[in-house]
């Protein structure tokens, strides 16, 4: 099965990287119609938070530490001929958000 696997630093504060996360979350619900919930609580002590995504051919987790943005996505057999594509576009999301944050500071 293809994988794609984003691992990013962020430099933010983790209330704000939580933020990005979240609304990541939600848009990937809202646009791609993807089944999203926490798998961590948001407030967990350790500075982490997570969420799991699933919809037909696709499905992964979102985690979100004090320092990193990690992306774990397991593509089916028809959406992982479009593996490159779909990497390209969360990269270029992941910056765009990321760029946004730092501008907001």
């Amino acid at each position: 099965m293809p994988q794609i696997h984003i691992d990013r630093p962020h430099g933010l504060s983790l209330a704000t990287a939580q933020s990005i996360a979240a609304a990541w979350a939600q848009g990937a619900k809202d646009d791609f119609g993807m089944q999203v919930h926490p798998a961590l609580d948001p407030s967990d002590a350790a500075g982490t938070a997570a969420w799991h995504f699933k919809r037909v051919g696709a499905s992964g987790t979102l985690n979100v530490t004090k320092e990193r943005f990690v992306l774990d996505v397991q593509l089916g057999f028809l959406l992982g001929t479009y593996k490159d594509r779909i990497q390209a576009e969360l990269l270029q999301t992941l910056a765009q958000r990321l760029a946004e944050a730092q501008t907001n500071l």
